[in-house]
């Protein structure tokens, strides 16, 4: 049996800014761009957005509001990687457990995920 992961999809409020944060920080290419829903192609994997009526963003670490999804990206360099998100929109946690070893950043729409140098090639 051949399976693999083919789309990860993050609800949110407004797909654009979203579709656009993810492709310019994966190095993806916008695939599909529309109000509701949008989709980036970075390999063999998509990153989708897509519109929710009364999105909330998340409140992580204190959880009044669930993450709803959570990425770790493996990086090289991990102060050039988080100096990119940020300039693309990002915004750095208030909470920072292990900041030597990862980093959390929350996407445009609220989405915490980690940059980190800890996972193998």
């Amino acid at each position: 049996m051949d399976i693999r992961v083919g789309a990860v999809t993050l609800d949110c409020e407004e797909t654009g800014p979203l579709v656009r944060f993810w492709a310019d920080l994966l190095g993806g290419e916008v695939a599909f761009e529309s109000d509701a829903f949008g989709a980036v192609k970075v390999g063999h994997l998509w990153i989708t957005a897509q519109r929710v009526d009364d999105f909330r963003a998340a409140t992580w670490p204190s959880g009044d509001v669930a993450k709803q999804m959570h990425l770790d990206l493996a990086v090289s360099d991990l102060a050039a990687t988080s100096a990119r998100a940020l300039e693309l929109g990002a915004r750095l946690a208030d909470v920072q457990p292990a900041a030597d070893r990862y980093l959390v950043l929350l996407d445009p729409a609220g989405h915490p995920f980690c940059l980190t140098t800890q996972i193998p090639e």
